[in-house]
């Protein structure tokens, strides 16, 4: 029955596409090119509930990192967008400090999942790795260092892009039946299990 079904798609192609485009825009604010209300509007939409509707699929594939990762960052970019709003029409409104502790807590989420990028493979390990490196600059930038925020404007543009890699690598996929952007070996490799250890000697 199961071989009869039609393929699915990747929910990562669309996970992966709002994460580098949202962080873009967000990044461009950063640097004086843009205002917020592009920032705003891709925040609720692409970077968030788009987002939030891949991690949910991902949910269906049974793949827990792809799941855990596209809802909360969804769930992120959705609440940055009402904290941006709360604060342009005073309701609720969030002090710098306020918007570092909560970048702090999605520093920690991030190093979790940084672990777990680098048993994937290199492409994910490396924008995880910018990802924490980003979040740690944007702290640093609501506790006392302000600078640091043009330069983890600079660093997120650079995990962005590597998001869109990861993503054009999937999609080029089906396209030309082939690997053409390769993603490289995971950072780290684990051993085997111990059964399969077991087993192994046994042969």
């Amino acid at each position: 029955m199961a071989d009869n079904q039609p393929p699915m798609g990747n929910p990562a192609v669309v996970g992966l596409a709002g994460f580098g485009l949202t962080t873009l825009i967000l990044r461009f604010h950063n640097l004086g090119l843009c205002g917020l209300g592009p920032v705003i509007a891709c925040g609720l939409i692409f970077g968030g509930a788009a987002r939030l509707m891949a991690g949910l699929q991902e949910f269906k594939a049974g793949n827990n990192f792809g799941y855990s990762a596209f809802v909360s960052y969804g769930s992120f970019w959705i609440a940055l967008s009402i904290i941006l709003l709360f604060n342009k029409y005073d309701i609720y409104k969030s002090s710098t400090t306020d918007v570092g502790y909560f970048l702090n807590v999605w520093t920690l989420y991030t190093m979790i999942l940084w672990v777990g990028a680098m048993r994937i493979h290199s492409a994910m390990a490396s924008t995880f790795t910018l990802l924490v490196a980003g979040f740690i600059l944007l702290d640093l930038a609501h506790f006392g260092y302000p600078a640091m925020t043009k330069v983890a404007a600079y660093v997120l543009i650079l995990c962005a892009l590597n998001a869109w890699y990861m993503m054009a690598h999937v999609i080029l996929m089906q396209v030309f039946g082939r690997d053409v952007l390769p993603v490289g070996k995971p950072w780290i490799v684990a051993s085997p299990a111990p059964q399969l250890q077991a087993q192994r000697q046994k042969a």
